[in-house]
This record gives C-alpha cells, structure tokens and sequence, in this order.
C-alpha cells in the first residue's frame, strides 16, 4: 500500500505501544481506522463528483459542437433566402404568353375547314381504306 513491508509495520506498531501505552492502544488504532475510512469514503465522493462533472462536461461539449454545426449550415437561412441578383441574371425572363395570334390561326384554320365543304359522307378514297381492311 505505501511501501511498507511486514518488518517495517512491526517496528511501527511497537514504538507506537511504547509511545502510547498498551491501555490506550486499542482506541488510538480504533480510531485511525475510522479516520482512514472517512477519508477513503471521502476521496471516493470526490473521485464520483469528478466523474459526473466530466460527463457533464463531455455533453456540454457535444452539445456545443452540435449547435454550431447547425449554425454553420444555416438551415434557416438557406430556406429563407431571396434569390441574389446573379440567380436572377442567369433565369432567363419569362416568356409572355401570347394568347391572340393562337386564336387568330384556330379562327383561320376553321374557317378554311369549313369552306372547304366537308360533309359528313367519307370520301371515295376513305371507302376504299375500309373495304380493304
């Protein structure tokens, strides 16, 4: 434990019994026993408190390093954002939807089907399709 061998404890023990007396022996050991476990049971305490501080600590740190990775990504911003002026220079304009030169050449084409006399009764050509079918 402190280095200390069987020859070494004895010398300590009989100059303790000369020094002390033999009546008052046993309570000095006693109470160094009960000295030593209290501060066994103390260092102990503090060695726990430690340990739950590091881990404190520890999840602190994860915590810290997991925020600033969230800021550094900047969820918000990235969904937030208006588009720049270079975003907007490289979209091409919209193109206008121009609605009556569509109408003009339906109306034309009408009108040319329907100058054109079509009637209802199939062609002599249509005919022969279907026969030959």
């Amino acid at each position: 434990m402190f280095g200390i061998g069987l020859p070494e404890l004895m010398i300590i023990l009989v100059v303790a019994l000369l020094v002390v007396g033999p009546k008052k022996l046993p309570d000095l050991a006693k109470s160094l026993g009960k000295g030593l476990s209290e501060f066994r049971r103390a260092t102990d305490e503090i060695k726990s408190e430690l340990s739950d501080n590091q881990t404190y600590q520890d999840i602190q740190g994860i915590k810290d390093s997991f925020q600033e990775t969230v800021e550094s990504v900047k969820p918000q911003a990235l969904l937030d954002t208006p588009p720049s002026k270079k975003d907007q220079a490289d979209k091409p304009e919209p193109a206008e939807v121009k609605t009556q030169p569509v109408e003009d050449s339906l109306d034309k084409t009408a009108k040319e089907f329907l100058e054109s006399g079509s009637s209802d009764e199939p062609d002599e050509s249509d005919k022969a399709d279907k026969t030959n079918v």
